[in-house]
């Protein structure tokens, strides 16, 4: 196996483990504080691709659109929350499921009506479309590298939102004395549509974030809502460290699954029949680690708040 495309494939596993973790720290802080369970959360993620990707051909400005993005689906996730969310509160899981279905069809029709069924495609900046070569003999596109960047740059913001500032202190209260928080006179149900804005805008910038790397198209969050949901299993519930360090995981493995198990695989087997075994066995593999993972440790690998 050669060095140099390990090495690339650990950058993507990286890249796409970033990814992830937009969308589960968002996720993770809604389910942690509300024990809400939001299946609509990919179609913010829909939201803010969309939005990035119309602004940014209207401009001509990157920056703009992920800006554009984050406050569309910060403003949308908030009003979804005031308007249905809020009366889901205390309510069934069953209930809650239903419900977040139900507001998932609605954004696709209305996406639908908005941009038409056809997929849109968003140009990589032109600032970021070249190549670095991070380790020697690896070139490596900026713009993934970027991503990392960003990602990793929201994981201390929020680390530091969660242990550091009064805001953090309330969500941290919120989720566990929730009646003692409002006792004291703290706005409950202002508190929640803070956090579900919060959670929406990131799930905004990680569709923003993607745009230049996939098709922008109806239904795109729900593929990786699955994904999502895997990583807050493993990282625990609640949990933004859990969150960051299980989304890894999942990139990892899945990307080490799709690039080398069909090579391990052609030399026992026939090539046509390793591709498929492999691409079979890599695409199940990220869900034996969520098994394992929930054998060892039932409530995943880090408590609520942990940082």
């Amino acid at each position: 196996m050669p060095l140099a495309l390990f090495l690339e494939q650990t950058l993507n596993g990286l890249q796409q483990g970033v990814m992830l973790f937009l969308m589960a720290a968002g996720l993770t802080l809604i389910f942690g504080i509300m024990h809400l369970i939001n299946l609509a959360h990919g179609s913010l993620y829909m939201v803010g691709a969309y939005v990035a990707a119309t602004v940014t051909s209207l401009t001509g400005n990157f920056l703009l659109g992920v800006l554009a993005a984050l406050g569309a689906a910060g403003a949308t996730g908030m009003l979804v929350e005031l308007l249905a969310l809020r009366r889901l509160y205390g309510r069934d899981h069953l209930d809650q499921v239903l419900a977040t279905f139900g507001i998932i069809l609605t954004f696709n029709e209305i996406t639908k009506i908005l941009w038409g069924p056809q997929a849109l495609f968003l140009s990589t900046p032109e600032v970021l479309s070249s190549t670095v070569e991070v380790i020697p003999g690896v070139p490596y596109p900026a713009y993934r590298l970027f991503v990392i960047i960003v990602g990793l740059a929201v994981c201390f913001f929020l680390r530091h939102l969660i242990i550091n500032t009064r805001l953090g202190m309330l969500i941290r209260a919120g989720a566990t004395h929730r009646e003692m928080v409002n006792a004291l006179g703290v706005n409950i149900d202002r508190l929640f549509t803070i956090v579900f804005g919060i959670g929406a805008m990131l799930a905004g910038l990680a569709g923003a974030m993607a745009g230049p790397m996939l098709a922008i198209e109806v239904g795109m969050g729900e593929n990786i809502l699955i994904l999502t949901f895997v990583v807050i299993i493993i990282g625990g519930i609640g949990s933004i460290r859990g969150a960051l360090i299980g989304a890894i995981l999942v990139g990892m493995v899945d990307t080490y699954g799709r690039a080398f198990l069909p090579l391990i695989m052609r030399s026992f087997m026939e090539p046509s029949a390793a591709d498929t075994v492999g691409a079979s066995v890599s695409s199940v593999a990220i869900y034996v680690l969520m098994a394992v993972v929930l054998i060892w440790r039932p409530r995943g690998l880090f408590q609520a708040y942990g940082g």
